[in-house]
């Protein structure tokens, strides 16, 4: 196994250990925050009392609106002076989410995303461009600094542009890039439009991230763009990109474990479930220093995948983001999550890159509209075609979820593109 860290080789008795060590840290460096002085206090807990891994469970969970409460900076764990730099959350309503670091954690924040880079094959003689936003959004510096710690010469490109991305890809042979799944198949696109195709470019990886995506996605996002696409997880209030990431054998992300406990536990009870069965990540932070968080519930539903990885790290896998617990819409009684629509879809070469999901009320009965772009090739004037398409669309996606959807085919172009995260859910419930 070739790595970047010595701890990605460690044993599950050595990352324990090591868990165990850092979490009692973690709680007495919690306690120095206001908020969490008062929460441990209430709770009872001291850092003497974390004896085992298994006492975390006693510890409350922290939740977004607890970061929001305490905006903004009543999680702060060390002196003003200590700090150097914040994060947000991009929410445009009520108190955003801030993270504070210090050099420190910088530092290990860095060494983690070029570990994970390192692992997918990322190495200093590649040319890595990076298309995230820059500013206080995690994704832009987060992965930025990592890069630059592997030794990458970095192009800090940002967010759109598309002729520009191109250009820059093809002048100075990028290897690497760091782009979200919509975007790169927006890419695609573009590059379909100028006559050129994934395999002219030098680009061999992509890292991808930051919207919860299908396999599917990702298949044609590496045919795409003629390059290796690797999954990542990340989130602002453990710091950003560099939380778990592939390997090369794609199987899931392995959880930097020297770094964060991660839990996955029922959403409605807490509880944890078994190895396999989805339910919400939980996360700890184990070397912050600035701004330490215990059990974070994330929203995010994902699940533990057993069994060894063919590539030998012991850092426990989880598998990609199913979607987020808040993102569930109920239709009819039924639960159902973006990302089944997306999974079918995506499993008919005549769907192109875009799709949208509208919620209607008719009559007080809420109403599921799938309006999706057909590639250009497979619409076709014969309405007999596209009608047994719509039907075959239909069939599969009411097999999926359990409820009859519309679906209206429309022309590549006809829904709103965005360079930026798609939005692929738009509820007009109680708004006609």
């Amino acid at each position: 196994m070739e790595f970047f860290d010595r701890a990605e080789t460690w044993s599950r008795e050595e990352i324990e250990r090591v868990q165990l060590v850092r979490l009692r840290n973690t709680v007495q460096q919690a306690s120095g925050s206001p908020f969490y002085a008062a929460r441990l206090k209430e709770a009872g807990i001291a850092p003497a009392d974390i004896r085992s891994l298994d006492d975390l469970r006693s510890v409350p969970p922290t939740t977004k609106n607890d970061l929001r409460e305490q905006y903004p900076a009543g999680l702060v764990a060390v002196p003003r002076e200590q700090l150097v730099r914040l994060h947000a959350s991009s929410g445009t309503t009520g108190a955003p989410t801030v993270v504070h670091h210090t050099q420190n954690d910088l530092n290990s924040w860095a060494d983690l995303v070029a570990r994970s880079m390192y692992m997918v094959g990322v190495r200093p003689d590649d040319v890595f461009q990076n298309t995230s936003g820059y500013g206080l959004f995690t994704g832009g510096l987060g992965i930025h600094y990592g890069a630059e710690r592997l030794g990458c010469h970095t192009i800090p490109a940002g967010p759109g542009n598309t002729k520009r991305q191109i250009k820059f890809i093809r002048d100075f042979q990028t290897t690497v890039l760091h782009i979200i799944p919509s975007y790169a198949l927006y890419l695609g696109a573009a590059l379909e439009e100028e006559g050129l195709s994934g395999a002219e470019l030098p680009c061999r990886v992509a890292l991808i991230g930051a919207e919860p995506h299908t396999e599917e996605i990702r298949r044609r996002i590496e045919q795409m763009l003629g390059l290796k696409a690797y999954n990542s997880y990340g989130l602002s209030e453990m710091n950003g990109p560099g939380v778990a990431f592939e390997c090369t054998h794609q199987t899931g992300m392995h959880v930097w474990e020297d770094a964060f406990i991660p839990e996955i536990v029922n959403p409605d009870t807490l509880e944890p479930v078994a190895d396999g069965e989805v339910g919400e990540l939980v996360m700890t932070t184990l070397c912050r220093q600035g701004m330490p968080i215990l059990r974070y519930r994330t929203r995010d539903l994902t699940r533990f995948l057993s069994g060894e990885c063919a590539c030998g790290r012991m850092h426990r896998r989880i598998d990609r983001i199913l979607g987020r617990a808040d993102d569930m819409m109920i239709i009819k009684g039924v639960n159902i999550y973006p990302m089944q629509i997306e999974q079918v879809l995506m499993g008919f070469p005549e769907v192109g890159e875009n799709y949208v999901i509208e919620l209607v009320s008719e009559d007080f009965i809420d109403q599921l509209t799938v309006k999706v772009e057909i590639r250009d090739g497979y619409f076709v004037e014969d309405m007999r075609v596209l009608t047994g398409l719509q039907k075959a669309i239909v069939r599969q996606l009411r097999d999926e979820i359990l409820v009859t959807p519309r679906v209206d085919l429309v022309q590549t172009g006809s829904l709103p593109k965005s360079e930026g995260k798609a939005v692929r859910v738009i509820d007009r419930r109680g708004k006609e």
